[in-house]
């Protein structure tokens, strides 16, 4: 029989019916196994060539992906999951993940997606309320919180250079802390700014600017279009002196981008909403929702208090995409706020989980993670072994295992994920102007316990 892309059959509706079980077994299941990964060469071995002219058909591809392919990854839900910055996507989440995917909804434009981009609007509007931002602030959805800074940062970068022509093609230059994610550097790279580091342990705040700043010549000050501060860095869950940044961008009249991309989910709580003052005062905001606000990946989300200023920065023209913008089709067009074009509604399953549960639910579990820290630290402090780096910061721990070397803790991860034990890894921390391996927890999953912590803390010798 002669086979077509989009033919359906007998074998292709109970290959369906296999994959919604599986899907529907995922979901629900509360006790998934840590994976660990092997070679390349070793799954090749196992699984052999899957791609093929003549296809190996759906039942014996979804086998090899449950029987080799599956066991070989490490499911982010799994409560013993404490590296780098873990996620649990609630069940409500992913389940709309799926009628996302099936329903097949363009996200870019009203007169496509009106439906699914109206979820996404109710979302967004609940995320701006969290920031304090004034009325007017508003955001879209993007991969992840490396294409939100981007997307803000290249609209930060346009209108210092729209205020004045003279600043048309300069290089300009964005000042962060050596805190910073990662991705402020790459971005920096990607729209060929220049990066200056502010020197320092701890937080960014307004005397470190000043005193860098000083020592800038007159004319790279005047380079300088963006001031990048974080809202819970990545390492230390540290969060910047927000009130003092926003002093001195508006001084400098520089803008004042905020990168909450893992510790923005925590401004719903009370007992550390006070860390994050001044950030109602920022020009942008990146959160991630696949992070700490249990959305599938990927969810990333950006926030502007002048939205107009990253639709003159980001709309894309083009004679195919004029009817986009006719008054009979106007609407929230996505597209208009960040760097993608194509686009898939990936703020859906977090409405649908919101609209299910309530807000009420997400505070309790944010708020969950930050206890589980400080009992952590709790337990470390007690541990004759162990000794913390710092008091917790949001959801993340550090600490050293006196007399261990760098090796030791690579050692130690290795052994703990090969016997699928816990999936636990090491960072480095800057103490006295140098740096030290030390064990880092970041707790998100709200069905970790401190039960999972002390098995964890049993396994260091």
């Amino acid at each position: 029989m002669d086979k077509q892309l989009h033919h359906i059959d007998i074998a292709t509706i109970e290959l369906s019916l296999d994959v919604l079980k599986f899907a529907l077994n995922r979901i629900t299941f509360e006790n998934p196994e840590i994976g660990a990964p092997i070679t390349y060469e070793d799954l090749k071995a196992k699984v052999g060539d899957t791609i093929t002219p003549e296809g190996i058909g759906g039942e014996k591809a979804f086998d090899l992906y449950k029987k080799h392919l599956l066991p070989a990854t490490i499911p982010i839900v799994h409560p013993k999951h404490l590296a780098f910055v873990p996620a649990a996507p609630s069940r409500a989440s992913l389940m709309f993940d799926l009628v996302t995917s099936v329903s097949s909804i363009h996200g870019s434009y009203w007169m496509e997606g009106a439906g699914g981009i109206f979820c996404e609007m109710e979302a967004m509007q609940w995320l701006v309320s969290m920031t304090g931002m004034p009325e007017g602030s508003f955001g879209v959805f993007t991969t992840g919180g490396t294409s939100a800074n981007l997307s803000a940062i290249v609209v930060a970068r346009d209108t210092w250079r729209r205020l004045d022509p003279d600043r048309k093609g300069k290089k300009g230059i964005i000042m962060t802390s050596e805190g910073a994610h990662s991705s402020i550097k790459s971005m920096a790279n990607v729209i060929d700014a220049e990066l200056k580091v502010v020197s320092g342990e701890g937080k960014l705040g307004y005397l470190a600017l000043k005193e860098c700043w000083t020592q800038l010549s007159s004319e790279d000050q005047k380079r300088v279009f963006a001031v990048v501060a974080t809202a819970g860095t990545t390492n230390a869950g540290i969060i910047d002196d927000l009130k003092g940044i926003a002093d001195f961008c508006h001084e400098k009249e520089i803008w004042f981008h905020v990168d909450g991309a893992y510790g923005g989910a925590a401004l719903l709580v009370d007992s550390v909403r006070h860390l994050f003052d001044g950030v109602e005062r920022c020009d942008s905001f990146t959160i991630d929702p696949h992070k700490w606000l249990f959305t599938p990946y990927d969810c990333g989300a950006i926030i502007y208090k002048n939205p107009a200023l990253a639709k003159a920065t980001h709309a894309q023209q083009g004679s195919y995409l004029d009817i986009f913008n006719e008054k009979e089709m106007d609407g929230f067009n996505p597209s208009d706020y960040q760097v993608q074009l194509t686009r898939r509604l990936r703020g859906m399953p977090l409405w649908f989980s919101l609209a299910m549960h309530g807000t009420d639910v997400y505070k309790e579990a944010v708020t969950k993670g930050i206890t589980l820290a400080l009992e952590a630290a709790q337990l470390i402090e007690n541990h004759d072994k162990l000794e913390l780096i710092m008091p917790p910061n949001l959801s993340v721990v550090l600490f050293r295992r006196k007399g261990w070397t760098p090796d030791d803790y690579k050692k130690w991860t290795y052994k703990n994920h090969r016997e699928k034990t816990a999936f636990v890894t090491p960072t480095k921390v800057k103490r006295d102007n140098n740096y030290e391996t030390v064990i880092r927890f970041c707790f998100i999953n709200p069905d970790t316990s401190i039960e999972h912590v002390q098995q964890i803390l049993d396994t260091i010798d």
